[in-house]
């Protein structure tokens, strides 16, 4: 037991940054990725002795983060649903609050725009936007995405070049909008 404890301590150590950060790109909001982040590592200590390495520790939590990050994210937007349909809550501002994209590392005069852009993002089926957050905001290489989403390199790809093609569209639409507007 303390062999597995020590490697989770060290995997934690090794890979919380990573997390929270995987998870702050999906949630857009810094309570948000911390709490996947707890529900991440509360799985990685759970399951760490079953991890039989067929792919990088590295990998497998990008795995479990995204996996939660989705999770999380469909379970706040159906509470939103349910809100909207009735529900009585004590705490109706987290029913209702929508991202406030609180990311540390966009520059307070970019978080606008960086908003506007994650506003996009969000809206890419999930295939799409994990394929472009890995590879474009986190930096991966199509080999590196390929392995985590257990797909070839040229679905990839594929899913790379939808994901601009589409977020091209509907930014230069955002954009006509806000121009209109002012």
């Amino acid at each position: 037991m303390t062999q597995i404890k020590r490697n989770f301590n060290s995997v934690y150590n090794e890979y919380h940054l990573l997390v929270y950060n995987v998870a702050l790109n999906y949630a857009q909001n810094i309570e948000d990725a911390e709490e996947i982040s707890q529900d991440v590592f509360l799985k990685v200590n759970e399951s760490l002795s079953d991890f039989k390495e067929n792919s990088s520790i590295k990998t497998w939590l990008y795995r479990i983060t995204i996996n939660q990050s989705l999770d999380f994210i469909k379970k706040k937007n159906s509470k939103k649903r349910f809100f909207i349909f009735g529900k009585k809550s004590q705490n109706e501002f987290e029913l209702t609050n929508v991202s406030n994209f609180e990311h540390p590392g966009i520059l307070l005069e970019q978080q606008e725009d960086a908003k506007v852009l994650f506003l996009v993002i969000n809206t890419l089926p999930e295939n799409q936007k994990t394929a472009f957050i890995l590879s474009k905001v986190d930096g991966l290489s199509n080999p590196e995405v390929s392995e985590i989403m257990e797909i070839s390199i040229s679905a990839v790809e594929s899913l790379i070049f939808r994901a601009k093609k589409e977020l091209k569209e509907k930014l230069s639409n955002k954009f006509e909008e806000y121009r209109k507007n002012k």
